[in-house]
């Protein structure tokens, strides 16, 4: 699929000095839709994801997936003419972006204020684990810290085991994508008023707008029902969760309206309306029975697959659980792109998530690649800041600007 010459962002400068997960998604959001993103990469190493899932040709999968579409600058911010081209850049750009603990920013000389100093419209959209304000905002924070913090992770896993953590960066990349939005509804507010805005975007804010029923249950209960993990199964609604079949494992939804569609496919009609069965309150009450029953009745299937197709025929909302190496050979994922495969120049062929948003008029998924350290530095000081050959040449002598093949 060819690059698009033009994208539903076309025209927008994003300056970002983001790395690891959060903000690199956020950024990637623009990039992906036609933004220029200048990724700025403090010198010498870059973005600290250079240095991981290094697993071909050197190359880290990990900044691939990440900064496709971007333009690295590599530039030592420790020297003042290091800043001095920072400063330079503000101007020209119409959204700066950046994951630092709260306080750096401004600690660089590029607080809001400075920020606004150089062009008075600008955005600033800082992402961070915890907020820029609040007892909690100057902590250290990953994405599983502010997990725990929201009340997220005492949600997941058995009701009498410690609770567990997702393999996944769930609250950095829905991070990234609100930052996204919200850098978008900025853009949008600017254009109508001519003021810039500065963002603060929290992964704990994000994660803790995920939870659907437990806060709003405690709080209406005066604190008599206290949510809590419950393993397989979803604690308010039933049949919901996770079933075990012939050599796997089914996901079924089949609560409200659903458990009919369910009874009909196990040949069960007599429990629609059952006394004890009928309503998503009764079968809580037996939970250990409704799985009993559903999962005895998977496992008169040759497999999973066989039960699902069952189910279907129903109208039961139901999936397998997949397993990573299904999902990247799986003819739906691959249909729409949701496994997109990545043709990188220095690492060759590899397969990623693909780009969630699909627009009518624009390609998603197109070819784009990640830079190499510092490949943009002479570019971007010349078209953007008009700097001639002499004088980058100068600035790599100096070492203000570094670059590398990885």
């Amino acid at each position: 699929m060819s690059i698009p010459n033009e994208h539903l962002l076309s025209g927008y400068r994003i300056l970002d000095f983001t790395r690891a997960l959060a903000g690199p998604s956020c950024t990637r959001m623009f990039a992906e839709m036609g933004a220029e993103v200048i990724k700025v990469e403090a010198a010498p190493s870059g973005d600290l994801t250079r240095a991981v899932s290094k697993l071909l040709n050197d190359r880290s999968l990990y900044y691939v997936q990440q900064n496709l579409n971007k333009k690295s600058l590599c530039v030592d911010l420790r020297k003042p003419a290091g800043m001095a081209l920072i400063r330079e850049l503000v101007p020209h750009c119409d959204v700066v972006v950046e994951n630092f603990r709260p306080g750096v920013m401004a600690g660089m000389g590029l607080g809001y204020e400075a920020l606004q100093a150089l062009r008075p419209d600008i955005i600033l959209c800082s992402i961070s684990a915890l907020g820029q304000k609040g007892p909690l905002s100057g902590k250290p924070g990953y994405d599983f810290i502010a997990q725990a913090y929201a009340g997220v992770t005492s949600m997941i896993g058995e009701a009498d085991q410690p609770p567990y953590i997702p393999l996944l960066g769930i609250g950095d990349v829905s991070t990234g994508v609100h930052g996204a939005f919200a850098v978008a509804a900025a853009l949008l507010h600017r254009g109508r008023t001519g003021r810039g805005q500065h963002l603060d975007i929290a992964l704990l804010d994000c994660y803790y707008h995920y939870h659907e029923v437990n806060v709003h249950t405690y709080s209406a209960t005066g604190g008599a029902t206290k949510p809590t993990r419950c393993g397989r199964h979803l604690s308010y609604v039933s049949p919901a969760g996770v079933f075990a079949g012939t050599g796997g494992d089914v996901m079924i939804m089949a609560f409200l309206h659903h458990w009919a569609d369910l009874c009909a496919a196990m040949g069960r009609e007599d429990l629609v309306q059952a006394v004890g069965w009928a309503t998503d309150a009764e079968r809580l009450a037996r939970q250990d029975e409704v799985v009993a029953l559903i999962e005895g009745w998977l496992k008169g299937f040759a497999d999973v697959g066989t039960a699902v197709a069952k189910l279907e025929e129903h109208g039961v909302p139901c999936a397998p659980v997949l397993s990573v190496a299904e999902t990247v050979e799986h003819p739906h994922l691959v249909a729409r792109g949701t496994v997109r495969t990545i043709n990188d120049p220095v690492a060759g062929e590899f397969k990623v998530p693909g780009m969630p948003i699909r627009t009518s008029d624009y390609p998603y998924d197109a070819d784009y690649v990640a830079p190499t350290l510092g490949q943009h530095n002479g570019a971007v000081l010349a078209d953007v800041l008009g700097k001639d050959a002499e004088e980058i040449a100068r600035l790599e002598t100096d070492g203000v600007l570094q670059s590398g093949d990885f």
